[in-house]
């Protein structure tokens, strides 16, 4: 039986080998969700950028770059991290440079794997499928905030590890506290996470519609997958 583990932060990434993993990355509010949404509606590619000067720069370069820091789109660019935003038309065929305060640092942390894949609530289920059907180990890091560990990834975590019980053996505690919270909260994860910390922090943010959004299952079938550094389906 193969392997899964769950890195609840990046700042945790020196503790998990993955040259033989597939590492699944993902930021539920919003990164990885706007990633996936965006491919669902017709972007060609995404490059994503740990540092915001390198990504600003690639607007000269004749890409989209789309900008998020504390929870709030970087001025001059051309998109936010609101999954809304990855549904207009200007998308469809686009490449996009792409940069957020904790999702594109949790890419850039898992280099060196085996392969890198993009999990969401919204891919789940696809997600699920890949790693069911790959012979590879597997990693599931979450992208936190800022070295924190938040819930919403954790939870994300505990929703693949449960769904691969019957295939894959966790590794350390890590993955079982994942799926314990996860089957705690599945009937209703937005009530689950309404005092999270990352939710409210979005909330007084008013960005109320993007957490429903970002928690709805299997709105999309694609797995967006990292090759030299950028990513496509």
């Amino acid at each position: 039986m193969k392997a899964i583990d769950v890195c609840l932060s990046p700042d945790l990434m020196h503790l998990y080998p993955v040259q033989d993993r597939t590492v699944v990355v993902v930021d539920i509010l919003r990164a990885t969700s706007c990633i996936t949404t965006a491919f669902a509606h017709g972007v060609n590619r995404i490059t994503p950028i740990a540092n915001l000067e390198e990504c600003h720069a690639m607007k000269d370069k004749g890409y989209l770059i789309a900008g998020e820091r504390d929870g709030k789109k970087v001025v001059g660019f051309d998109f936010g991290n609101s999954p809304f935003e990855y549904m207009q038309p200007q998308i469809h065929g686009a490449h996009i440079a792409f940069t957020t305060t904790n999702g594109t640092q949790a890419i850039a942390k898992a280099n060196g794997a085996g392969e890198i894949i993009i999990g969401s609530f919204l891919n789940l289920s696809s997600v699920t499928d890949y790693l069911k059907a790959s012979a590879n180990n597997i990693l599931i890091l979450c992208a936190g905030w800022k070295g924190k560990i938040n819930l919403e990834d954790t939870l994300f975590a505990g929703a693949v590890v449960d769904a691969l019980s019957d295939v894959a053996q966790p590794e350390c505690d890590a993955p079982r506290v994942a799926q314990h919270l996860y089957n705690t909260a599945k009937s209703n994860l937005f009530d689950f996470l309404k005092d999270s910390s990352h939710v409210q922090r979005l909330s007084r943010l008013n960005i109320h519609e993007d957490i429903r959004f970002c928690l709805t299952p299997d709105k999309y079938s694609m797995v967006p997958k990292l090759s030299d550094g950028v990513l496509g389906v």
